[in-house]
């Protein structure tokens, strides 16, 4: 058991040594080098461990052979590092002795000690080719009339040599580079990962610890808006977080500006479908809006106008979603139908390719990932393939129970699908993962629920439900943390700003779209 005054902490964990070592570390890479030393001179404890002050004596006196001779007494505490280290201190000794006009020492040392090292070869065939071309070699000729200027340059270099063996040599011979810093950032991002309700962007203070209380995230009602005069079946906030495009079953898309307060403000009302509009999907530089629906054509409109620029396919034309690519330009579009497949197309209404026939199975939903790299569709109800557009590979991921949507996270790593066994599954886009990870909570037996990522770093995910409830999990927590209340129907849609990290919106069958804020003192003419 170790003597209670070599410790620190509540706990007994922190030894004291190291602690005041790490500190000295920390203080001379701030440069308070005189604060430093004198903290080695009260403490009694050095920076630099013994090993490596007689690592110093050998490499800056030359001692070449007492140096390999010490490296080979503490191989135990090298460890793997020790043939690494070898080839550092030898490749010196080469070099110097080129420089000296040694070459019989330099070609002796290179086949009877660097030779036999087990270290990348690359590594040995480069010295060898440092004694063929001495203009490639580190340490240049030398004049002989300048010996204060060749005793410096070697210095420089040995010096050199010493930073790359600290940076090399394990512990306890040598402290990691930047310990502290890096121990203190471990704490707050472990902070961070513990904190459900984590949402801001401001730094986070070190003199006490973190956690977020739940006005981070939006949890009350903000503002009722009621523009549509059926059910709302889908909301999108646009990526540059300024408007919303919710679309309903009265036949109609809106484009609602968000204000600097935060209000809401219809700013066009998109007329032209003769049925249900059921998807929206935004361009990525927001100049431009697709609108779908089941039995319906796809159609382009122009956001600032809110004029229709062009529409697609006909009445037989069946688009059950559709999703841009980053140029926002070419976006595609999958249908109902299985005749029609999945189709990518141009904003002039050029067919540019296409996965279609009577093989193809119905298009149930499908998204690209905002880098652009990864095409992902929902088949046959129960079914994610996830292509990859530069090199047509495709992984198929097959579910239990039937898909009724996709959402994909901002940063194109991950996506999550709504089931109707009342769970909602996160999937990795790469396909690292064997398994999801699964939240529960929600309501959804038979209808289309959306749900989607929000927050800072796309922390949380969000879901309408069946019950007139919104649902919020955090990613790390299959449970949710807060069910908002509101809605008096079914809640079909959500949509978390991405440029505003305490809004939400929610779409739902009372007519009605929510939008959600923290529950901060609320303002003249806010909602109850």
């Amino acid at each position: 058991m170790e003597n209670p005054c070599e410790v620190l902490g509540t706990e007994g964990l922190i030894r004291r040594h190291e602690f005041v070592r790490i500190i000295i570390q920390c203080l001379y890479s701030l440069g308070y080098s005189n604060s430093a030393s004198c903290l080695e001179l009260e403490s009694g404890i050095s920076y630099r461990s013994n090993e490596l002050k007689l690592l110093e004596s050998f490499i800056l006196n030359g001692d070449w052979d007492d140096g390999i001779e010490y490296l080979n007494s503490i191989k135990d505490v090298l460890g793997e590092t020790k043939e690494s280290a070898m080839f550092l201190v030898l490749r010196q000794c080469v070099m110097e002795y080129l420089n000296c006009g040694e070459d019989a020492l330099a070609l002796g040392v290179l086949r009877k000690q660097v030779s036999t090292l087990d270290v990348d070869k690359c590594k040995v065939h480069s010295l060898a080719m440092c004694m063929l071309s001495f203009k490639d070699m580190e340490l240049a000729a030398v004049d002989d009339d300048d010996d204060d200027d060749d005793d410096a340059v070697v210095h420089g270099l040995r010096r050199k040599l010493l930073a790359d063996l600290e940076n090399l040599l394990p512990p306890p011979i040598s402290v990691p580079e930047a310990r502290l810093e890096h121990l203190v950032e471990s704490s707050v991002t472990a902070w961070v990962d513990s904190c459900m309700y984590h949402c801001s962007s401001n730094r986070i203070s070190l003199y006490e610890d973190h956690c977020c209380s739940r006005d981070q995230i939006p949890t009350r009602t903000t503002q009722i808006l009621t523009g549509h005069k059926n059910e709302v079946w889908f909301v999108q906030f646009s990526n540059n977080g300024e408007y919303l495009a919710s679309s309903s079953n009265d036949c109609t898309a809106i484009i609602w500006k968000v204000l600097e307060d935060g209000i809401l403000t219809l700013k066009h009302t998109l007329n032209g479908h003769q049925h249900a509009v059921s998807f929206v999907a935004w361009s990525p530089d927001d100049t431009k809006l697709l609108t779908c629906g089941n039995t319906e054509v796809l159609k382009l409109w122009d956001v600032e106008t809110g004029t229709c620029k062009r529409t697609f396919g006909n009445q037989g034309f069946v688009v059950s979603s559709c999703a841009w690519f980053p140029n926002s330009k070419q976006f595609a579009c999958g249908s109902s139908d299985p005749e029609k497949g999945v189709c990518m197309w141009d904003c002039d209404g050029n067919v540019i390719k296409s996965w279609r026939g009577m093989r193809m199975p119905k298009v149930v939903d499908l998204a690209v990932t905002p880098d652009g790299e990864y095409l992902i569709s929902i088949f046959l109800d129960k079914e994610i393939r996830i292509l990859h557009m530069g090199t047509n590979s495709e992984r198929v991921i097959s579910e239990e129970h039937p898909i009724t949507s996709l959402s994909v996270s901002g940063d194109s790593k991950f996506f999550i699908v709504n089931l109707n066994s009342q769970e909602i599954h996160m999937w990795d886009v790469d396909g690292k993962w064997d398994m999801p990870s699964r939240f529960k909570g929600h309501k959804q037996h038979k209808y289309v629920i959306r749900s989607c990522f929000g927050g800072l770093n796309n922390t949380f995910i969000a879901s309408g439900s069946e019950n007139s409830q919104v649902y919020i999990w955090n990613r790390r927590n299959p449970t949710p943390i807060e069910v908002l209340s509101g809605h008096s129907m079914t809640v079909n849609c959500v949509s978390w700003n991405p440029k505003i990290p305490q809004m939400l919106a929610s779409a739902s069958d009372d007519y009605t779209i929510r939008i959600w804020g923290p529950s901060f003192q609320k303002k003249e003419g806010e909602v109850e």
